[in-house]
């Protein structure tokens, strides 16, 4: 059975969770990180030597890296649901999956996330905040445009692209911040939250992530 180390409100571990759902797969979910620790054992330390969670055990396949999960698990057990067929529609998949780190991740999430809540209001950099969500809503724009006509990122069907980008999306929306009015990742974004992977495994409360004062 597939096995799962990480917090349910990681957001790198509800992508991986996310993914799981979606594949409708058998698995144990291990709480490990953040409160709950174990991340400093002896044992965790062989499965992950970083210390980081996500971390899968797949029937003795250890791996880790929450994208690098995400593309396994498509691969072997997605083949008719995830991932696709077309050798160039799955490099398009990966390109959005490493949009998402590289140009949404930092501002949505290192950012304004932990600025936010992770952070008490007096020691807040509202300045860099305020320049992050506008940096995000800028680069969303081209998401937008990737969006038009289309359900989901490639086409019709959820893959990892959506997983990658999506997972975001519900920190991002749910935030205090400005927003630019994006029609097509805004219609994207509802028909995500009616997906019952995506409404289980990451529109999670995060309220209890918040510091005193944030």
């Amino acid at each position: 059975m597939l096995k799962v180390w990480g917090r349910k409100t990681s957001i790198n571990v509800q992508k991986v969770m996310w993914t799981v759902a979606e594949l409708g797969l058998a698995h144990e979910r291990v709480d490990a990180g953040g409160p709950f620790g174990g991340l400093d054992t002896e044992e965790f330390g062989k499965l992950n030597p970083n210390r980081l969670v996500p971390v899968i055990d797949d029937n003795g396949f250890v791996l880790w890296e929450s994208n690098a999960i995400l593309r396994y698990l498509s691969a072997v057990y997605g083949r008719e649901k995830l991932s696709v067929s077309d050798e160039r529609q799955r490099a398009l998949a990966d390109q959005w999956m490493e949009w998402a780190n590289s140009m949404l991740y930092a501002d949505i999430i290192a950012t304004c996330f932990l600025g936010l809540i992770r952070t008490p209001a007096q020691d807040r950099n509202g300045a860099a905040i305020d320049k992050a969500a506008k940096r995000a809503g800028e680069r969303l724009a081209i998401l937008d445009a990737q969006l038009a006509g289309r359900s989901y990122i490639l086409g019709d069907q959820l893959t990892a692209a959506d997983i990658g980008c999506g997972s975001l999306m519900y920190r991002y929306f749910t935030l205090d911040i400005a927003r630019p009015q994006l029609g097509n990742v805004e219609a994207w974004y509802q028909r995500l939250t009616e997906r019952k992977a995506y409404q289980d495994h990451v529109m999670i409360d995060y309220q209890a992530l918040k510091v005193p004062g944030a």
